[in-house]
């Protein structure tokens, strides 16, 4: 059996347990199946719509790719990206499941000394628990330790044992605290200036200061789809302000804090700051 079918079949015997399933190319990153995500410039998330499927065209990215239908696993239009596939992948969150990822030693023995016992699977460097039970998903809330589960995906690497269990509080909770560990600032985030620009194009000061307070109050104001209006937000702010080296660490540091006031990560912020440059080329 080559590793087309292998793959396939897997994500077939996913979908019938009812998992929604997605294959993954080399360096577990998804597939980028539209111009829009094309690269990973979209930070791998569904940039149209914060839940359910991404209004690009079907078959999307990232976990919003992820299906349950059979017709869509083996169309025509995923037929690339199973032939160039690494490994396959599951979204937790459409599976009612939340994964901890747990990524070395020391992350699992905090977790068999504070979590509940729950179905294991061993992964390269650790292991995955998985619960029974959705949260929002968010990487490093503990040293070595990610939560997957709404929109995120998860690898596939076997049933693993033992029984799950339902999500404990103390997992939710651990959510609670890193979004509460606002950041002030990123870390090594620098906009060049474009060569040939050695002065400012913009017309006052007040410019710059009008553009950062847009871009605060536009995520602030996000009622929904909050990864995509930060990364929306980051482009427009690029777009007009990134070329001149007028921004400093203290405007990206207030564009960060805004977003993490609204659940991101600072990862995730980090994310979004590097596809954003990447889009425009910078």
């Amino acid at each position: 059996m080559n590793h087309v079918t292998q793959h396939l079949r897997t994500a077939l015997q996913l979908a019938e347990l009812g998992l929604p399933a997605m294959p993954l190319r080399a360096g577990k990153r998804p597939f980028g199946n539209c111009t829009a995500c094309t690269r990973s410039v979209c930070g791998d998330r569904p940039h149209m719509l914060a839940a359910g499927p991404c209004e690009c065209p079907a078959p999307c990215h990232g976990w919003a790719a992820a299906t349950t239908d059979p017709d869509i696993l083996t169309s025509p239009a995923w037929a690339k990206a199973w032939r160039q596939a690494a490994a396959v992948a599951y979204h937790p969150g459409g599976a009612a499941l939340t994964v901890v990822d747990l990524d070395n030693a020391d992350a699992i023995t905090w977790a068999r000394e504070s979590l509940p016992a729950t179905k294991t699977v061993t992964t390269t460097r650790g292991e995955h628990w998985i619960y029974l039970g959705t949260m929002t998903s968010h990487n490093g809330v503990r040293p070595g330790v990610d939560i997957k589960s709404a929109w995120s995906y998860a690898r596939w690497l076997g049933p693993g044992t033992g029984r799950m269990a339902l999500l404990p509080d103390v997992v939710r909770a651990l959510a609670v605290k890193e979004v509460a560990a606002v950041a002030s600032a990123p870390t090594a985030v620098v906009v060049p200036a474009r060569p040939g620009d050695a002065v400012c194009r913009h017309r006052t000061p007040t410019y710059l200061e009008r553009g950062i307070a847009m871009g605060e109050q536009r995520i602030t104001e996000a009622a929904s789809a909050v990864h995509a209006t930060v990364y929306r937000t980051f482009l427009a702010v690029l777009s007009a302000h990134g070329w001149c080296g007028c921004l400093t660490e203290n405007h990206i540091g207030r564009l960060f804090t805004a977003a993490q006031e609204k659940g991101e990560s600072l990862r995730n912020c980090e994310d979004a700051w590097h596809n954003a440059r990447t889009k425009l080329g910078m």
